[in-house]
């Protein structure tokens, strides 16, 4: 992992971006304007590890390139792939509204740039917006229900 400046262009993407992030839709413009100048760059090679099963989640990640694969623990080692996620596809939400150990393991199928947001940046601007932190919260739970029937097929 490797972090990496952003530049305006890298911006523009990231802001265009996260208006198509289902989970930031609550969030007016001025909240996302806030939020933006948190988010960093990192550059992942392929095979690395963006985050492991039961980590304690703190980050939230936007894919600006490339692709990583969710794997699931099925047993004391083993792992199986339930999905793979491509640019503009994002991760890890949960992390931003819980506490939660991370549900699945990140691994990079190739080369691969992740805009990053720390949760804690992320909970001042949901201190400001109760509203949108509620509906984020439906959006996660959601997810992580779909999440664990994934595992279970």
């Amino acid at each position: 992992m490797k972090k990496l400046e952003i530049g305006t262009s890298e911006l523009g993407v990231l802001a265009h971006m996260m208006r198509k992030v289902e989970f930031f839709t609550p969030l007016t413009v001025g909240q996302l304007d806030k939020v933006l100048p948190a988010i960093m760059l990192y550059s992942y090679e392929k095979g690395e590890t963006v985050f492991s099963q039961g980590q304690k989640g703190d980050a939230f990640y936007i894919i600006y390139k490339g692709s990583v694969d969710i794997k699931l623990r099925q047993w004391l080692v083993l792992s199986k792939k339930v999905a793979t996620l491509k640019e503009g596809d994002f991760l890890g939400e949960i992390a931003l509204i819980s506490d939660e150990p991370r549900t699945a393991t990140v691994v990079c199928a190739e080369p691969t740039l992740l805009f990053t947001l720390i949760s804690s940046d992320f909970k001042l601007v949901l201190d400001e917006n109760p509203a949108a932190a509620a509906e984020m919260a439906r959006i996660a739970a959601r997810r992580k229900f779909a999440s664990s029937h994934n595992a279970s097929s």
